[in-house]
């Protein structure tokens, strides 16, 4: 399978688990592409044109051939400086490895990921939260996150890249659709009543499992095994965090359980005062389930080797 084709496929299957409704992916597209068009001669040359192709910002062949035949892919949360050193020192000692994939957006992927999270206003219009008041809390956010990357070296890995001759792409929100779909469908099935019950479906998951005995496992943040569960949202894609500010509006739809991979202390707080239970399923081990169910699909269409690197930890759950 050529390098572009799968950038092409795990695009295409992130669309397919992405929890917006179609129409809201083609606006999304469609004011990329006005935004596009607003745009001098000299800046249109230098827009990144996958913008209106798809709507992850997030995802992007960073280095290397489109045409290039891969067959050994090694894949890893964090592929930086010195996971593509560790790739060229395998490659010198005859490990043939044709495609480094990060999951974590690097280069271009990593300056713009920001773009990625106007998807959160349209999950929360899913909830029952009226878009213009999410989109104002996003556009907010984002602001945020964008001045905080600005200063970023973020062209240093695909640099290295460069000058080891390595194919180099990486894959954020298509695997974060995938794990949020899974835990949503998994969560709406079992219907768990309290978080104990939470914590034990949690805990059936192989990727929760093996973090459980790196000392990484699920844990309650907020509320107590005994508490009910209620309506509960997996809250697993859209770039990063969102707004602090959501929390009342999440309260307010009804959600008395939200599991995340991570919250940072400001969003701990603000929904602690909502009193909304929280469940930390796991960053890492979240990102590997992610790219596990993404990679089993892909495994359909061509036999790869797959080399796990830097936190990430492969289980096929195919049927062999």
């Amino acid at each position: 399978m050529k390098f572009k084709d799968i950038y092409e496929f795990v695009v295409k299957r992130g669309i397919a688990k992405d929890p917006r409704q179609r129409a809201d992916i083609k606006k999304t597209l469609a004011n990329a592409r006005k935004e596009y068009n607003k745009l001098s001669a000299a800046r249109k040359a230098a827009f990144d044109k996958e913008r209106v192709k798809h709507p992850y910002d997030d995802t992007r062949m960073l280095y290397g051939d489109p045409a290039a035949e891969i067959e050994t892919i090694m894949v890893g949360i964090d592929m930086e400086v010195g996971e593509l050193l560790v790739a060229d020192r395998l490659r010198e000692k005859g490990i043939g490895i044709d495609l480094v994939m990060a999951h974590h957006p690097e280069g271009k992927a990593l300056a713009g990921f920001y773009h990625v999270m106007s998807m959160q206003a349209d999950i929360l219009k899913k909830l029952g939260i009226t878009y213009s008041i999410g989109k104002e809390l996003l556009d907010e956010r984002m602001a945020e996150v964008a001045r905080s990357i600005s200063a970023v070296n973020h062209t240093r890995s695909v640099d290295v890249a460069q000058l080891l001759d390595i194919n180099y792409m990486c894959v954020h929100t298509p695997a974060d659709n995938h794990v949020t779909d899974y835990l949503q469908r998994l969560f709406d099935n079992r219907k768990p009543k309290t978080l104990k019950d939470v914590i034990s479906i949690l805990d059936t998951v192989p990727e929760y499992r093996d973090a459980s005995k790196k000392n990484a496992g699920a844990f309650i943040m907020i509320g107590k095994e005994k508490d009910k569960a209620g309506k509960i949202v997996v809250d697993m894609t859209g770039g990063t965090e969102g707004s602090k500010r959501v929390f009342p509006r999440l309260s307010q739809a009804g959600v008395g359980t939200l599991i995340g991979m991570h919250f940072s202390e400001e969003h701990f707080k603000a929904a602690k005062a909502e009193y909304i239970n929280i469940v930390v399923a796991g960053h890492i081990s979240s990102d590997t389930l992610g790219l596990n169910l993404l990679l089993d699909s892909l495994c359909e269409k061509d036999d790869f080797k797959i080399i796990p690197c830097s936190g990430f930890v492969r289980v096929d759950r195919r049927k062999k």
